[in-house]
Parts: structure tokens; sequence; C-alpha cells
């Protein structure tokens, strides 16, 4: 098999499981969902939010709460970055329906599951509990709902943020000593 043809295989595999899980999880509302999901996750502006609101709150670890949201959006312009590099356009093909409208036709990696896991690895360091499992699943399969990433876009969108998350993370950790 040519290497051509292995990428065309491993694409079909990829339109079967994105359009499985279009299937399996079409209903409006949760379409409805995703697409909430989507906008308070598109450039990471949510997770900006949040992180500006517990400096704001949070005015012993202020400093924390920063250099975690600086870590959110250094996170978002990683993803952008790579985008440019891997040049991966997003899907195209008539066993899936694309629910939304996306900021480019790049896909790889997916920005809102490298932000949205930055953002659970960091804040889950700030408010002592594990965000991760919680926040995580639902921005991932959203974007797999919407049609806008393949499996493998939000997948390794989620291990390059929780790796940037860490790097950061170390700067938290640096900081309380």
């Amino acid at each position: 098999m040519k290497t051509t043809d292995r990428g065309r295989t491993a694409v079909r595999a990829e339109i079967t499981v994105l359009s499985q899980v279009q299937r399996a999880l079409g209903h409006r509302l949760v379409v409805a969902s995703a697409r909430g999901l989507s906008f308070f996750g598109e450039h990471g502006a949510g997770w900006l939010a949040l992180g500006l609101a517990g400096a704001a709150v949070d005015r012993t670890r202020r400093r924390d709460w920063l250099v975690a949201t600086a870590g959110v959006a250094g996170s978002h312009a990683v993803a952008i970055a790579v985008k440019r590099v891997v040049r991966r356009r997003r899907p195209d093909d008539e066993a899936v329906r694309v629910l939304a409208g996306t900021p480019s036709g790049l896909s790889f990696p997916s920005a809102h599951a490298v932000s949205t896991t930055a953002a659970a690895v960091l804040f889950s360091r700030l408010t002592g509990r594990r965000l991760e499992p919680v926040l995580v699943p639902p921005m991932v399969l959203s974007r797999l709902v919407l049609g806008v990433h393949y499996p493998t876009d939000v997948a390794a969108g989620a291990v390059l943020g929780a790796l940037l998350g860490r790097v950061v993370g170390r700067e938290l950790d640096g900081a309380a000593r």
C-alpha cells in the first residue's frame, strides 16, 4: 500500500468515526450545546474571561491567575501557529454535516481543544479541583458533533494543551515557593 493510499484510508476511518459521532449525538439540544461551547471557546475567549475573573476575585493569588490566563492565551497562539505549519484542511465529505462556522479552513490541531485543556490544567492548580475530566471531553466532543474537526485534531489538541498547561504550571509552582 502506498503512503497516499494509507493516508486516504486513515482519513476515511476518521470520516467514519466523525459521521458516527454525529449520528449518535446529533440531537438538536446536543448540537445547540456544542454551538454554545464553540462560541465560548472561540479564540480561548471564555477561558480568558474566567481567568481574568479569577484574578479579580482571588486577590491573594492574582499573579497566579494572570500567569495561568496568559498561559491559556499562549496555548491558543501555539495552536494557531501549528495550524499554519501543518495546513490540514477541515473535514469536507458528504458523510459529515458542518454545523458551525470557523475562522479558518485549517483543522490540525483543534485550537478549542488546546486552549480548553490548557485552561483545565492551569485552573485546576488554582482551584484545587480536577477540572480536566469535566471540561475537556465536552469541548472535544462538541468539535466532532459540529463536524469541524477530525478525531485526531481534537486528540492532538488535548495532548498539546496538557503539555503547555504543565509547562506554564511549573511557573505557578515556582512562584509558590
